[in-house]
């Protein structure tokens, strides 16, 4: 499979230097994620993004929809797309506006989806829930025939993709270092981090029903 960024379409041109190239980085970023956001242009040229669950599965992404979505539907038939994953790490202070940042993990992939049938799509849909609900699938009921027949599941190989990774601290203008005003404002970065909180049961579920010991370890890192 090409490295990221190893494509004329791809390849990091903005801040080259927050661009990474290993597909290990690539794993990564999609498999901390859990919403991605996919492009789709409709028949009259309006442009879309449609935010999708997703999970990756050796080296493609699969994400589904509505059968009765014509964005969906325009997918399945060849509409090429961009996806993006972003994970917000922290925000970043430097003593101007116009050097303030993010510090984040974001993953591009451009491409045409494949529309998934058949044993690969409830295998996808496994996969996506497991990624989404780590050991659900063992437990919960699986798509009927008239779920499976309302869903259209896709997948976007990673053959085209970009990395981007910014960490550290704020590039300051090196004159806001040494102005005698600037340079006594508080710089650094503010971590943000993602947790989950406390199961809360539903109004219908019976009380004798504990929480299941999967869903008591999942953690956000």
């Amino acid at each position: 499979m090409p490295a990221p960024g190893s494509t004329e379409r791809t390849r990091g041109r903005r801040i080259p230097e927050n661009s990474v190239t290993e597909t290990a980085a690539l794993h990564h970023v999609l498999d901390a994620g859990l919403v991605a956001h996919v492009a789709v242009v409709d028949e009259i040229g309006q442009p879309f993004v449609l935010p999708v669950a997703y999970a990756r599965r050796g080296e493609q992404v699969l994400f589904h929809g509505s059968t009765g979505s014509r964005l969906f539907r325009g997918l399945a038939a060849g509409q090429p797309t961009c996806l993006t994953v972003t994970l917000l790490d922290g925000l970043v202070l430097a003593r101007s506006a116009f050097e303030s940042s993010m510090n984040y993990r974001a993953v591009m992939v451009l491409g045409v989806a494949t529309q998934l049938s058949g044993d690969d799509e409830l295998d996808a849909l496994a996969c996506i829930t497991e990624h989404l609900l780590p050991g659900r699938w063992l437990e919960c009921r699986h798509p009927s025939a008239k779920e499976r027949a309302a869903t259209l599941t896709l997948a976007l190989d990673l053959t085209e993709c970009s990395v981007k990774i910014r960490t550290g601290d704020p590039d300051d203008d090196p004159a806001d270092l040494v102005d005698p005003i600037y340079s006594r404002i508080w710089a650094g970065t503010v971590p943000l981090s993602e947790s989950f909180g406390t199961p809360v049961r539903s109004d219908d579920c019976f009380a004798d029903v504990e929480v299941p010991a999967y869903v008591a370890r999942w953690r956000r890192s």
